[in-house]
């Protein structure tokens, strides 16, 4: 016959092992998250499909970063529209920012990271749904949410919107002193990260 003394015991034990097991499927979660970035072709496919929808991604040609700066995009599948897309991380980082970009946005990275001037003709576009690390004001990296943008042949014409977000909409320049006058516009799909991005 079990006592309340026994019960009481065998109540401890069990919430003490699901505690445990409970903690050591989150951390192995938050583990798998930070180190599983793409390797493998088949890897960085998946990835790059699953930073835009799919209307964009199902014809849209994927292409691997250069090894180096002036190297060849390496095609990863053919594609039939204008789109482009690409798989995390971008050159420079370790977080898994996949994007995808209309002609005039791919020619607009293409140009920044073989450090060559930028010529935007017309309006681009480019789709990031899992969002993108950036260096946030404090220098500590900022998540930015799932996110639309759009670069301009006018830059000036970005003026009107914040470099904060906290509107909805705001502008930003790529991240380094070296890209100091190559603003675009960014429009959030979601909820991005709470601390300030300035």
């Amino acid at each position: 016959m079990k006592t309340s003394a026994n019960v009481e015991m065998n109540l401890r034990r069990s919430t003490t092992l699901t505690l445990f097991c409970l903690f050591a499927a989150l951390t192995a979660g938050a583990q798998s998250r930070t180190q599983s970035l793409p390797v493998t072709d088949a890897e960085k496919i998946a990835d790059a499909l699953r930073a835009a929808p799919q209307f964009i991604t199902a014809g849209a040609t994927i292409v691997d970063y250069p090894a180096s700066k002036g190297d060849e995009w390496r095609v990863l599948r053919n594609g039939s529209s204008e789109w482009t897309c690409l798989p995390g991380p971008p050159p420079g980082s370790k977080h898994d920012d996949p994007g995808c970009f209309d002609k005039v946005f791919f020619q607009f990275v293409k140009d920044v990271l073989a450090g060559r001037p930028q010529h935007v003709n017309r309006l681009g576009v480019a789709y990031m749904y899992t969002g993108h690390t950036v260096p946030g004001a404090t220098g500590e990296p900022f998540r930015v949410g799932p996110h639309i943008m759009v670069v301009s042949p006018h830059p000036d014409e970005l003026e009107g919107f914040t470099h904060g977000g906290w509107d909805g909409t705001y502008v930003i320049h790529l991240p380094g002193a070296d890209h100091p006058g190559q603003w675009f516009l960014v429009i959030p799909i979601q909820e991005a990260d709470k601390r300030e991005h300035r």
